[in-house]
């Protein structure tokens, strides 16, 4: 127990001064934390096998797979404040449209690439192989986009939109691996599972949104009866510590697998409490504030399984870069056309891609299930590189496609012990 406590101690302070570090060169605080992570994780400072210092495995690190998923919780669960009724009466329509089919465009966009690919060399990618990672590459990772826009503070029509689109991406992703990896099966098998293709990742997005809409009302009607801010945040903690717990559940009926997704649970979680209860949003800021060293600590774990094992596979790296230039191809052009079809502003069209790249643990969890392929090593390797890539460099890009289309202003105060004073030459409107 002793050493499970210093251990996440030592995570979070890593974390916090390799921030300190970062912010001399501009960089987000996310950044910092995955690298103090991988400075942390088994293939640096876990190599010299120091007690209480480093990760010596990747089981080691594994074994704190709670952390994340709590923090993974909260993060839904903030996530679901963005879908207020105001916010789906002006840009609803917007948000699903772009979701869907800046999702589809990107695996079509991946998919040539990938196919094109094992034409030329069947010997490095099966068809498979390829149609999958085309699916995977839709998935768009919530938790650094959040941690970007709470940092610096970014708000606007594109930091409202952005947070819809990423919270749609989940189930979309579900279904288009679902598919995918049901045809992927069909051509190695020689048969399509209807039950695996099609039932099974519909009855997951409506069990997922029951789930949450449900815990949403409890909460609201639970929360009724207390009146300090300390304890209605504490019963708020209370419900997404739950709904992670329910999520993870799983069952059969029949033939049928059936279980839930965890984003998707919190995510309703959120939404239903934020639209029913007059206080949700005072509330939900506060819970925000709360859970700020699990988000570090989220990152941190995150960094520190990063499995740089792959980068000494020169054709999972060949692999991994057709499908890190097609992936950042599909969204960029996808996140584009599909603004445009939805006549939003250019600013949201030209900035939206960019902020769409980062990918981390729905990617993984879909790479994990497409192991029984023939060749499911490649697919988890291919992920693998994919995040190792796109968490250390997406945040700086959300960051700066933000910064460009106008929704994060520059800030004077660095420190909490002075006042917050404008920078000589910006301004804040």
């Amino acid at each position: 127990m002793e050493q499970i406590l210093i251990t996440l101690s030592v995570c979070l302070i890593a974390g916090l001064l390799m921030s300190r570090a970062v912010k001399l060169v501009n960089l987000p605080a996310v950044t910092a934390y995955l690298v103090a992570g991988l400075l942390l994780g088994p293939f640096f400072l876990g190599q010299l096998g120091l007690p209480l210092i480093g990760f010596v495995s990747l089981e080691e690190v594994e074994s704190f797979k709670i952390v994340t998923q709590v923090a993974l919780g909260f993060i839904a669960f903030v996530i679901g404040n963005e879908f207020r009724l105001s916010q789906l009466k002006s840009m609803g329509r917007q948000a699903i449209t772009i979701g869907i089919l800046q999702a589809v465009i990107t695996t079509l966009v991946v998919d040539a690439a990938l196919l094109a690919l094992h034409f030329i060399r069947p010997d490095v990618i099966s068809a498979a192989s390829a149609i999958t990672l085309g699916s995977i590459a839709a998935a768009t990772a919530p938790a650094a986009t959040l941690m970007v826009v709470k940092q610096y503070k970014a708000d606007g029509p594109l930091t409202h939109l952005l947070l819809m689109v990423v919270a749609i991406d989940d189930a979309v992703g579900l279904v288009l691996f679902s598919v995918s990896f049901g045809i992927a099966n069909a051509l190695e098998k020689g048969h399509i599972d209807m039950i695996g293709v099609l039932v099974e990742p519909l009855c997951e997005i409506l069990l997922s949104l029951g789930l949450g809409a449900v815990a949403g009302f409890a909460l609201n009607a639970l929360e009724k009866y207390f009146h300090s801010r300390s304890k209605r945040m504490s019963l708020s903690i209370a419900f997404v510590l739950l709904t992670v717990g329910l999520s993870m559940l799983e069952f059969d009926i029949g033939p049928v697998h059936l279980g839930f997704s965890l984003l998707l649970v919190c995510m309703m979680t959120g939404t239903v409490f934020c639209n029913i209860c007059e206080t949700s949003e005072e509330l939900m800021d506060r819970v925000d504030r709360w859970t700020s060293p699990v988000n570090i600590l989220f990152f941190v774990l995150s960094g520190a399984e990063l499995d740089l094992n792959i980068l000494k596979n020169p054709m999972v790296l060949l692999i991994g870069v057709v499908f890190l230039i097609s992936r950042s191809a599909g969204k960029i052009f996808g996140a584009y056309s599909s603004c445009r079809l939805s006549q939003c502003s250019p600013t949201i069209s030209r900035y939206l891609g960019p902020t769409l790249l980062p990918q981390a643990g729905v990617a993984l969890g879909m790479a994990l299930t497409a192991a029984n392929l023939s060749d499911g090593a490649v697919v988890r390797n291919v992920v693998l590189f994919s995040v190792l890539v796109y968490e250390l460099v997406g945040p700086t890009l959300t960051k700066i496609a933000l910064t460009k289309a106008g929704e994060i202003n520059p800030e004077g105060r660095t420190s909490s012990r002075s006042p917050n004073k404008p920078k000589p030459g910006h301004t804040l409107g």
